[in-house]
Parts: C-alpha cells; structure tokens; sequence
C-alpha cells in the first residue's frame, strides 16, 4: 500500500473519530442541562423553552452522524474505490476535446454528490425543522430552490472552470497565480452583484416601510458613518421562522436586510442594538479582514495544488490510477483530476485548523458586540439576543469543546456575561 495511502487513511480516521466524538459530548452535555435554565437566564425563558432548544439542538447534532457517514463515504468511493476513474472513463467515451471533458468530468461529479446529499437535506426541512415549528417550505418550493441553485452553480461555475482549466493548461509553471487572480476577480464581481442580482431570485426584498424605524436606523447609520444602498426586508418566513439581520453588498452596493422575522421578534430598540453589532463588523473592517484571509488561503491551497499536481504520489495514493493499462491510459493525470482530487481530500488534511478559524471569527463578533455598546444599548442588545435564542431554539448550554471547535459565535453565556461587564466598565 502506498505510504500516502496510509496517511491519508490514518488522517480520514483521525477526522472522522473526532467529529463522531465531538458531536457524542455535545449531546450528552446539552442533554445532561436540559431539565435546568441556566441561572442567568431563568427570568426570561422559561424551562419549556430551554428543552425545546435541548431537543431541537440534539436533533440536528444526530443528523450529523448521518453527514459523517456519508461524506465519509462518498470520499472514499471516489477516491480509493475508484469513482473517479471510472467516471473519467466514462466521459471521455462522450467527449475528446481534454478541456470540455475535463468541465463535463468535475460538473458531473459535483452534480452527483449533491444529488446524494438532498435526502439529508430533506429531512433538516421537513422532519427536524418542521417538528419543532421552524420550516415553513413547501415541497414545491424546496426542490424549485434545489433546481434554481443548480442553474445559477452550472451559470457562474462553468465560465470559472473553462478560465480555470484553461490557464491551468496554458500558463505554463505558474498558472497557479493567473487562477488566483481570475478567482479574485470573480469573487469581488459577485459581492457586487449579490444583492441586486442573485438574492433576489431567491427571497423578495422590499423598503423598509416603518418610518420612524427607518428614521431610527437612519440616525444609527449617520452615527456610524455607513453608507447603503438601501434598507431592505426579506420575506424569510416563507422558508423559516428563524430571524436575522445583515447587510450584504461591495463598495456602493451596500444593503441592510432584515428578515421580517426578526422585525416581528425584536421592538426598535432592539432591532437598533443588532444592527448596530452587525455595523460593528463593518467599522471594525471584519468584512475586508476575512476576504483577505479567504483570498490568501486560496493562493497557498493554489500554490499547493501546483506542486502536488506533478506528484505521481499523490494520485497513486488516492486510488486514481488503476491496474488497468486501458484505464490506466485514459485516466492520466489531467489538471480536471487534479483540481477535482485536490478539493475532495483537502477538507479532511485542514478540518483540525477548524478551532482557529472559528476562534478568529469568535474573536470578530466579540468586537462587534463592543462596537455596539457604544452605538446602542447594551441592555437592548441582550434583550435581543435573549430573544433570538429563545425564537430560534438555540441552546444555552453547549458543549465547551464542541462549541470551541465549531462555533463562530460565542456561547450565550459567555456573551452575555461580556456585554454585562461592558455595561458596567
């Protein structure tokens, strides 16, 4: 056996084990506080409330060991069982020209593992989220959102990938570079015209139309000295009743959206100190800070990918060539079986750094919520995140180490007890 065969095995149990694990001590520990309001709650939910969180947050946390499963799975068929031969053997019986090949192979790939993944999907919406009062989809409008995402993925991917596998084969050494810039590029254009563009195929946005609201949030924004486009309400309890606020956009093409879920949770106040958090990410530049990070993470997974490329060790060790001298033949590196390779098995070599991303961003939202102080209330803003628990049926007693390791957002307890010591500084 290949010794990268070997550590990739030995890492995919490594990653495995632990998400089992993590997700078994979330359980239990949620479960063990389900018949008890943390003290510093117990004036404002009540006890029904807190299982309801209990129960609503285990339930998600079971259906992940259905997830483990199947990424789990689906890895390793394609990779060491020998999916992706045979599917790069199956279209290049259709197709000659390496390039509309190398598309048609890593599309038709991606289509077929998200087919896979809709039951699970499915039953997130319809039993879990239905259960406890959340999902508000029909399945008409569930499969129409399936086929809306899949015609807008194949409408922006495919003039990604054609540039991608096209400078891929004709920039020599460094094509690694002209993707990342093509990548840039793309991403800043979509930022751009995200909301005007492709959010709206989606969900309906409409002014916001309370006017002494508008004039609240106005002056907040004046205070703040953000400039939008406009403030917006979307109809997000067509999908669910989970509410939230955010503003979206690049450049001048700034919005602020609320769910109009969130405006029928929150009073005025309330809704001023979240949007205030959310402006906090905006002056703090947490915004630019994390598209930096993204931008520079891709250039080392590109770079990376550049040198692995040229390794027989790496396809040899991930199941790609076959015994099979007529496959074999077919199935020679390409740069589509690199990228489409490199992108499957990546996420299990990086999910141990999980803890410091989430760390980082735990970090940004801790920024926010002083920035808020500041602007608004603290006594309004967690007024509204008690709210906001209480609504969405997010548990106030996770697991230390689970939420460590996944969250980015801090635990409520630990939130609050920051904004009360704001408070009183």
């Amino acid at each position: 056996m290949p010794i990268f065969t070997v550590i990739f095995l030995l890492t995919l149990m490594c990653v495995v084990s632990t998400r089992v694990w993590l997700a078994t001590r979330h359980i239990r520990y949620v479960h063990k506080h389900r018949n008890s309001v943390p003290e510093n709650f117990s004036s404002q939910i009540n006890l029904d409330s807190h299982q309801k969180a209990a129960d609503y947050t285990c339930a998600k946390t079971r259906l992940n060991y259905a997830n483990i499963c199947l990424d789990t799975a689906l890895l390793l068929i394609l990779t060491l069982g020998g999916g992706l031969n045979a599917l790069n053997l199956f279209w290049s019986n259709w197709f000659s020209d390496p390039l509309l090949q190398g598309m048609i192979f890593i599309l038709g790939t991606i289509l077929l593992m998200g087919l896979v993944e809709i039951p699970i999907s499915y039953y997130r919406a319809f039993v879990i989220e239905k259960k406890f009062g959340f999902n508000k989809m029909t399945h008409t409008m569930f499969f129409v959102d399936l086929i809306k995402k899949g015609l807008l993925g194949i409408l922006l991917g495919l003039p990604l990938l054609f540039g991608a596998l096209w400078l891929m084969e004709k920039t020599g050494a460094n094509w690694w570079l002209y993707v990342w810039l093509m990548w840039v590029a793309f991403n800043l254009i979509i930022l751009s015209v995200y909301p005007t563009w492709i959010a709206p195929l989606f969900n309906k946005f409409t002014p916001l139309e309370d006017a002494a609201l508008k004039a609240r949030i106005e002056q907040l924004m004046q205070k703040c000295g953000f400039k939008s486009s406009g403030l917006f309400v979307m109809d997000g309890s067509r999908r669910s009743s989970h509410g939230n606020a955010y503003f979206t956009g690049f450049g001048q093409n700034k919005r602020i959206v609320f769910f109009d879920t969130l405006l029928s949770q929150l009073n005025p106040a309330e809704i001023e100190a979240v949007l205030a958090h959310e402006l906090g990410h905006f002056k703090r530049n947490h915004v630019i800070k994390r598209i930096f990070l993204t931008f520079t993470i891709s250039l080392v997974f590109l770079w990376l990918l550049g040198y692995l490329m040229n390794q027989d060790w790496f396809y040899q060790g991930l199941g790609v060539f076959s015994s099979n001298e007529t496959l074999a033949n077919i199935a020679s590196p390409s740069t589509a079986m690199a990228l489409l390779l490199f992108f499957l098995v990546m996420p299990t070599f990086t999910f141990l750094f999980q803890p410091l991303s989430s760390l980082y961003s735990r970090k940004h939202e801790f920024e926010a919520d002083a920035y808020a102080v500041e602007k608004a209330s603290s006594g309004d803003l967690i007024q509204a995140l008690v709210k906001l628990y209480q609504d969405n049926a997010a548990t106030l007693t996770p697991d230390p180490l689970h939420s460590a390791f996944y969250d980015s957002h801090p635990p409520a307890s630990v939130r609050i007890a920051r904004l009360q010591n704001l408070a009183h500084n």
